[in-house]
């Protein structure tokens, strides 16, 4: 293999011409390059020829271009989504990896503006949009596909040759595929426009490289992380599987070492290493419901067809990765028994060939902070790893190996257990590659190279902090570990702080961010309608009329300390008074926990929440007392029977209103 890829480029800088009638892409390079239009009135993608001035009286656009993003259509117009600037991340081989850092979106209908939407549903939704870009790790390359794992490309070499980049990536981590899905129809239904330097695939997940000097070698060490468009989301709002056998959080982490020996001027790296790690949602159906409590409710839905779920997943992975070794990590008791439990009856009823299970309890082995102790679990799956193997080419001799397998960890959430177990696997698998490639003596190891040892330690940490922020909302946990390998009090209190804002992230913000994943990759999609339940606080006057209550409890107590002394018993008496008061406000909030949570607009977890079938469940707090629980498609046929008839009394309305409409999946 090369290490440079013969795909299609993508053109690297774009100038854009617009006026009320279209939006005109010029590429910078090279000369004579077709150009693209995208008409604003009739949304139609078009490939100009080569030489084809620019529209007349268009204005150019101030900044450059550096990638097309896609287009999303919300409910009064559609958007064109670019990349206007972006920061240097790295390189492999010839290629630049970069990451998307601002972006414009820009209406395809005139009369619409983005700063200041007419009506308050479209202006929910594009805050979606801007949030998602403006929170997501977003990373690209024009002339490498960053969506696949280097393995992949050397056995596809030949076959790609000469494709666009976006026929080639990988479905799961090609995150942007909704958004371009216009310019791939087009592309598809007439092959003879060339879209290929136009359809740009992003990767939502990590890219980090480190070059060290180790004796006479060059070293250069990559890690990637590529997390799946399926089954996206946050924390608490996306957990467990989906019919398809898609899992919440999967990230495919990826592990290379181009080495090269340092004996000439012109560095070559023929040594090209590569492992592969996956992680992802415990594959059951269960979920964690809010309650405004630290531990959510635990529930675990059961059945025949769900098994059968369970078995697509595992399947799917056998036949992607090769053989699996299972680690789960979560705790043998409390809380999470239920989800190890079932975890373990299916792993046992299924007996997938090519499928291990590895149990680790984490929190025992390692409490009192021995988390050096994590060697344990490298022991008891080392046999698997070393059957897996790992990917190895000599570009100069052809020699290679091929990797056989892959280890799929999983804690709760598949963040600070996960991470401190995988930096584990892949520091024994980095000793074995720098052995074998004669880097290191036999008996030599990372610990035993200093700046080697922390800049391992350094990717390993901010890869961590990347997938937390995404699904969680904070840094990951336990990271004092990963980047010194001594777990610290100062960590300790650090992880106490992000637990903190991880709570009240995952109870009172989450929802509009689970809405911006499903909007942004086509779970859900808008259409002409009534959607007023988007803007609109449909809960029972009580329900909201107790935290005003509370916080006004709050404030006269305040109030009160600023009064004169007259009298120590009425003071007694007004303090008691608006005690007793908080004291019962903030009984009832907690009592109805549930009706306090942020949760998804766009997609309703009822049938979650109210699941009645067989499983585990626990305790239900937080559903109130005597007080039903807000069903959200009722409330949706409520608002919009309300909607309906309002328009219908006015008379026609000066827009379409917004009705919500929802897909599995849309590419």
């Amino acid at each position: 293999m090369t290490t440079t890829q013969k795909l299609k480029p993508l053109f690297k800088h774009l100038h854009l011409y617009t006026n009320d009638e279209s939006y005109t892409f010029f590429p910078a390079e090279p000369p004579n390059a077709p150009t693209l239009t995208v008409h604003r009135t009739s949304g139609d993608i078009v490939v100009n020829p080569p030489g084809t001035p620019p529209p007349r009286g268009a204005i150019r656009y101030g900044r450059a271009i550096h990638g097309i993003v896609g287009m999303i259509a919300l409910t009064m117009s559609e958007y064109l989504i670019v990349i206007t600037d972006c920061e240097r991340f790295g390189g492999i081989s010839t290629s630049d990896i970069w990451h998307a850092k601002e972006f414009e979106i820009m209406p395809l209908n005139p009369n619409v503006s983005v700063q200041n939407p007419s009506h308050p549903v479209e202006a929910y939704l594009l805050a979606l949009v801007k949030s998602h870009l403006n929170g997501g790790s977003f990373f690209f390359s024009h002339t490498w596909d960053l969506s696949r794992r280097l393995q992949v490309q050397w056995l596809s070499e030949k076959v790609d040759s000469g494709k666009a980049m976006w026929e080639t990536a990988d479905d799961r981590f090609f995150w942007n595929k909704f958004l371009q899905s216009r310019f791939i129809d087009v592309a598809t239904a007439t092959p003879d426009q060339d879209l290929s330097g136009y359809i740009m695939p992003m990767i939502y997940g990590t890219f980090e490289v480190r070059r060290q000097i180790i004796k006479n070698f060059h070293v250069l060490l990559y890690l990637i992380s590529r997390r799946s468009r399926y089954r996206a989301g946050t924390r608490y709002f996306r957990r467990g599987i989906d019919e398809d056998g898609n899992v919440a959080n999967f990230n495919e982490t990826e592990q290379m070492i181009f080495v090269d020996k340092g004996d000439s001027e012109e560095q070559k790296f023929p040594h090209l290493l590569s492992y592969i790690q996956t992680r992802g949602s415990i594959p059951l159906y269960w979920a964690e419901i809010n309650t405004l409590r630290y531990k959510p409710d635990l529930q675990i839905m059961e059945g025949d067809e769900r098994l059968a779920a369970t078995k697509k997943h595992l399947t799917d992975l056998v036949n992607t990765y090769g053989e699996q070794t299972l680690v789960n990590l979560v705790n043998h008791s409390g809380h999470e028994q239920p989800v190890k439990e079932a975890f373990e009856k299916y792993c046992s009823q299924l007996e997938i060939p090519k499928v291990q299970y590895e149990y680790f309890d984490f929190h025992t082995e390692c409490r009192r902070m021995r988390w050096d102790r994590i060697d344990v679990l490298i022991d008891k799956i080392k046999d698997d790893i070393e059957d897996q193997g790992y990917f190895s080419l000599n570009s100069e001799t052809d020699d290679f190996k091929l990797q056989g397998g892959s280890v799929r960890t999983n804690c709760m959430d598949n963040l600070d257990r996960t991470n401190v177990a995988q930096a584990a696997v892949a520091k024994y698998v980095l000793t074995k590659q720098l052995r074998d490639v004669g880097v290191f003596g036999e008996n030599e190891t990372i610990d035993d190279h200093e700046d080697l040892l922390a800049a391992f330690r350094e990717l390993w940490s901010d890869h961590a902090d990347s997938i937390s922020k995404a699904y969680s909302g904070t840094g990951a946990l336990k990271t004092d570990f990963t980047r010194t390998g001594k777990r610290t009090k100062k960590g300790a209190l650090d992880d106490f702080y992000k637990s903190t804002m991880r709570y009240l992230r995952n109870n009172f913000f989450d929802g509009a961010r689970q809405d911006g994943f499903d909007l942004m990759t086509g779970v859900w999609t808008p259409e002409h309608g009534t959607a007023g339940f988007l803007i609109s606080d449909d809960r029972p006057l009580i329900i909201r009329a107790v935290p005003y209550i509370s916080w006004f409890s709050v404030f006269m107590v305040a109030a009160g300390l600023t009064l004169p002394r007259s009298s120590d018993y009425s003071l007694f008496a007004y303090f008691l008074l608006w005690f007793i008061i908080f004291g019962i406000s903030f009984t009832f909030i907690l009592a109805h926990g549930i009706d306090y949570v942020s949760w998804p607009r766009l997609i309703s977890l009822s049938s979650i929440i109210n699941y009645n079938g067989p499983g585990y469940r626990g305790g239900n707090h937080g559903k109130g007392i005597n007080i039903p629980t807000i069903d959200m498609p009722q409330l949706k046929a409520k608002t919009k029977a309300k909607m309906l008839a309002r328009i219908h009394k006015r008379g026609a309305s000066n827009m379409n209103e917004i009705e919500m409409g929802t897909k599995k999946r849309v590419d």
